[in-house]
């Protein structure tokens, strides 16, 4: 343990003017938001070459396992947003993973131009099980508004007999549920329809 000891210190003392010349460095200024000089670096370079219709958290995120995230420092946190619900199920879910790997070395994807084979399966599970009629699968939670819209205007034009292109549709106030032309003409949001 003396032994130890001793190298222990030696190490020290042989790292102290490192510590010193470090010390008399001038300090830079500290970030206005606090991110390490790697972390600002991503961020202005997502600044100059990255749309402006978000303002994030200053916190960039490296990895994520189960509730929980790291920044590019390390630094963990929990993920409360989810990605606005993309992820409840949680980052990186090991069944999850390897269902996606497992098909995407089957097919990658097919455009609805053409049939596959699980998507009429899926569709009459879908039915099946909430007792709907059909189903429309969609990527995107925007895409249910506008195919939403679409449906209750056909109904209010074919069932309800609107006459032709009187049908309105009625939004609450104060709404956001995208950024399509549709989803932000519906929004009494400035920054939101002024583009």
């Amino acid at each position: 343990m003396l032994a130890s000891g001793r190298r222990l210190a030696g190490r020290c003392r042989a790292a102290a003017p490192l510590a010193r010349a470090a010390s008399s460095q001038p300090v830079p200024p500290a970030d206005p938001d606090g991110l390490s000089p790697p972390a600002r670096r991503l961020v202005d370079l997502e600044d100059r070459h990255g749309a402006h219709n978000y303002a994030p958290l200053p916190v960039v995120l490296a990895r994520g396992s189960g509730t929980r995230v790291w920044d590019v420092d390390g630094r963990s946190y929990y993920d409360f947003l989810s990605a606005y619900s993309a992820v409840n199920q949680g980052h990186c879910h090991p069944k999850i993973v390897g269902a996606l790997a497992e098909q995407a070395r089957t097919l990658t994807l097919t455009s609805r131009a053409f049939h596959n084979d699980c998507l009429g399966e899926f569709a009459e599970y879908c039915t099946d099980y909430f007792g709907y009629d059909r189903v429309l699968p969609m990527n995107t939670g925007v895409e249910g508004g506008e195919t939403a819209l679409k449906l209750a205007r056909r109904w209010g034009y074919e069932v309800k007999g609107i006459e032709e292109n009187k049908a309105r549709v009625l939004f609450a106030q104060g709404n956001f549920w995208g950024r399509t032309l549709a989803a932000v003409s519906s929004s009494d949001d400035p920054e939101a329809y002024g583009g």
